[in-house]
């Protein structure tokens, strides 16, 4: 990987009932969706690529090679529902790779992204969880995050839609440039994945 490429990779996580990142308290009647999706990063350090994301092990972590922002695409093959968004950081681990600044964003492609928060995080260690659907399921991140929404048409409750989700890690603590993120995990509202995706979709390994 070259530094401003772009890595891809159909990643799945473990069952969540063996999987050791499974953040504690995940939403209510939602299903982890990140499995559906083409994951890429704009830049990568070798052995650190953007499967490590997905690998289900908290000990392992992407860490970007490259300018800021540092991009995590996550490209679905049809429009999903998406309701929150996990994300694993450390910072007694990780002190000045760690993100203290992330913007999500969502779209139709990587052309028309719009900004639907920010999140601030404070030596974060554990799972942080942003709510997209401007609810509050009245649960507690592990990490007390500070979260600029912008302004959504959709009704407060409804969940996000889009083909494209993009967390841009904007920077990082210590004024540290290259980050690291240990896991991501995407959620929808529960559906079977053939309803979510259409008919006719087919995947290969």
């Amino acid at each position: 990987q070259s530094k401003g490429g772009t890595s891809m990779v159909d990643a799945e996580p473990r069952d969540d009932s063996s999987n050791p990142t499974k953040p504690t308290g995940d939403p209510p009647d939602c299903s982890e969706i990140g499995k559906l999706a083409v994951w890429s990063v704009t830049s990568a350090k070798p052995g650190n690529g953007v499967e490590l994301l997905r690998d289900g092990n908290l000990d392992t972590y992407w860490q970007s090679d490259g300018a800021q922002p540092h991009l995590v695409n996550v490209q679905f093959h049809r429009k999903v529902k998406v309701r929150e968004i996990a994300l694993y950081a450390d910072y007694k681990l990780d002190e000045s790779y760690t993100p203290s600044k992330i913007s999500v964003r969502a779209g139709n492609s990587f052309h028309d992204l719009r900004e639907v928060c920010v999140v601030d995080l404070d030596e974060p260690v554990g799972w942080t969880r942003v709510r997209l659907d401007g609810g509050d399921d009245g649960t507690e991140n592990e990490n007390a995050i500070d979260k600029k929404k912008k302004q959504n048409s959709a009704l407060p409750g409804a969940p996000l839609r889009a083909y494209f989700i993009q967390l841009a890690v904007l920077s990082n603590h210590q004024n540290g440039r290259d980050t690291h993120v240990r896991q991501v995990r995407i959620f929808g509202p529960r559906t079977s994945p053939m309803a979510m995706l259409g008919n006719g979709v087919s995947f290969t390994t």
